[in-house]
């Protein structure tokens, strides 16, 4: 003997009851499954449709606020990007010669001479060169105007001769 399918047995218990219902009562039933399943459909789809856009709408003005704003903040920002209220320390030889020694380059000659400096290396590491360089570059915004290098035998050494300006963008 084969076990019942429960869906089968289901649409067996289902027909049964219908069967023993009168035409009046069929009726009702069908209604109330229409209304019943009306409500589902707008409660699961369609409120929360129209109240999440209710609670857009009601936010979106809010939300323009805070856009004008940043982009208020943002024009004064770019405006403040250029200016530096600190000014950079001037370019003297002592300085530029205690930025060499604590990156251990030994110039062969250093010579100020106004907002220009002129460096010129001998046997000196490219490394210790290029980082002295952004150092100075970000600390008293002096830049490379002219710069000449040759390389050595010995890896990373170089000879080198650099013009540098300060204020120079």
């Amino acid at each position: 003997m084969s076990k019942p399918n429960p869906i089968q047995e289901l649409r067996a218990r289902a027909d049964a009851f219908w069967q023993v219902r009168t035409e009046q009562e069929r009726k009702l039933l069908r209604i109330a499954g229409i209304v019943i399943g009306a409500g589902l459909f707008y409660s699961l789809l369609i409120d929360p449709a129209l109240s999440g856009r209710a609670a857009l709408n009601k936010s979106l003005p809010e939300l323009h606020q805070q856009a004008a704003e940043m982009q208020n903040l943002a024009r004064e920002a770019q405006a403040l990007q250029g200016q530096n209220t600190i000014a950079p320390t001037p370019m003297t030889r002592d300085n530029l010669n205690a930025g060499l020694a604590a990156r251990g380059l030994n110039p062969q000659s250093l010579n100020v001479t106004g907002d220009y400096a002129k460096v010129q290396f001998s046997g000196a590491q490219y490394a210790g060169i290029v980082a002295w360089l952004d150092a100075i570059r970000t600390e008293s915004r002096i830049a490379v105007v002219d710069a000449s290098f040759t390389a050595q035998d010995a890896p990373g050494v170089v000879n080198g001769s650099l013009t540098l300006r300060q204020g120079a963008r």
